[in-house]
């Protein structure tokens, strides 16, 4: 396989790939190039579902520390970003598994957020991710 093609133009090379594994030509495909675009879809995927979680947490803290403020606008945000997630999860059901540790993963930029955002010293939030993923699932939680 000539592997400049990968870099010359992305869309034939995949639409080459996807003929040659139809026609079952393994030995023409482009494995390193596969190898790599695979495992970036993988990532890719992983960070939309982070991306949406993070947020997600910070709307909910804002909703908990900032009550009096909590409006439509943070509810509707809180609603498309649940619709994103569980969008996500039925398309791609493994995610289900691993949202509680990206959900921890991305909570201390979510904090630093939602203080940035409320002006609350980030010293009054929690360390840890105060929400179950549950309540991070949940479209009638609101703090």
């Amino acid at each position: 396989m000539n592997h400049t093609a990968y870099e010359e133009d992305f869309i034939p090379w995949v639409e080459t790939q996807a003929a040659l594994l139809r026609d079952r030509k393994f030995d023409l495909l482009d494995i390193p190039n596969l190898y790599v675009e695979l495992t970036s879809m993988a990532s890719h995927i992983r960070h939309q579902l982070s991306s949406h979680l993070c947020v997600l947490e910070v709307h909910l803290l804002k909703c908990r520390y900032q009550p009096l403020r909590k409006s439509r606008s943070w509810r509707k945000t809180m609603l498309e970003q649940r619709s994103r997630i569980e969008l996500l999860i039925r398309r791609y059901p493994s995610l289900r598994h691993d949202l509680a540790d990206e959900a921890e993963g991305v909570y201390p930029t979510a904090a630093r957020k939602a203080a940035r955002e409320t002006g609350l010293a980030q010293a009054v939030l929690p360390t840890t991710l105060p929400f179950t993923p549950a309540e991070l699932l949940d479209f009638d939680f609101e703090p």
